[in-house]
């Protein structure tokens, strides 16, 4: 029962994250709010975490719900730009653009109830392309609040780069959260162990964990 439950939950749930306009530094993008064309308002970039149990979530049901998000995010000043799905661990990872927390948490509340675990505040690095062909990762490195900054992540992907070759990685982005100490790298690669080869290498900094997802717009 327990389990048809956060099934059913979920595919009625959920993020529907789309391309919207933002800058690749400063996470900040400009919406006009609905209400008053004319007004121009400044959004920001956020994560928004959702950790449902191991198995209770698919990529059918979050692509499902997209509907859902999309129908209420104007109201708020919101745009969801993309979602990464971790059906193992049962995890969602949302990026949006909106003008504060409150924005993301009342579009969730208003278009499904279900709220997400977390919701933070990132910057984000220079977006490269998909490659295909590989599976694709979200590592996660958990340095501690108040111990990172932009410019620091800036400089060790610059690090990767120069040696995802030899491990057959392709980075395609990171976003940094200063205030959480925590950073998010996505990258493409034929397993787990080439991206940690690769960030040994590079500057030796080791993520917490890594995990396979999949990625909708």
């Amino acid at each position: 029962m327990k389990t048809y439950f956060f099934a059913a939950a979920f595919a009625a749930t959920f993020i529907s994250c789309q391309q919207a306009a933002h800058t690749s530094q400063t996470g900040a993008s400009v919406s006009k709010s609905p209400s008053s064309p004319a007004k121009a308002v400044a959004n920001h970039l956020y994560m928004d975490v959702h950790q449902l149990e191991p198995g209770k979530v698919t990529y059918g049901a979050v692509a499902e719900a997209h509907a859902k998000d999309l129908a209420v995010q104007g109201k708020y000043n919101a745009h969801f730009l993309r979602y990464w799905v971790d059906e193992a661990k049962g995890r969602v990872y949302c990026l949006s653009s909106a003008p504060g927390i409150a924005s993301i948490r009342k579009t969730h509340a208003e278009a499904h109830g279900l709220l997400p675990d977390e919701i933070y505040p990132v910057t984000e690095g220079m977006e490269a392309a998909l490659t295909g062909g590989k599976y694709l990762f979200l590592d996660v490195h958990e340095l501690g609040a108040g111990k990172v900054t932009a410019q620091d992540v800036a400089a060790a992907h610059q690090k990767d780069l120069a040696s995802q070759q030899k491990y057959g990685v392709n980075f395609i982005n990171y976003w940094v959260s200063e205030k959480e100490g925590r950073v998010l790298c996505l990258s493409e690669a034929a397993d787990s162990t080439a991206i940690i080869k690769t960030h040994q290498e590079a500057h030796g900094l080791l993520p917490a964990y890594v995990v396979q997802v999949k990625q909708g717009e």
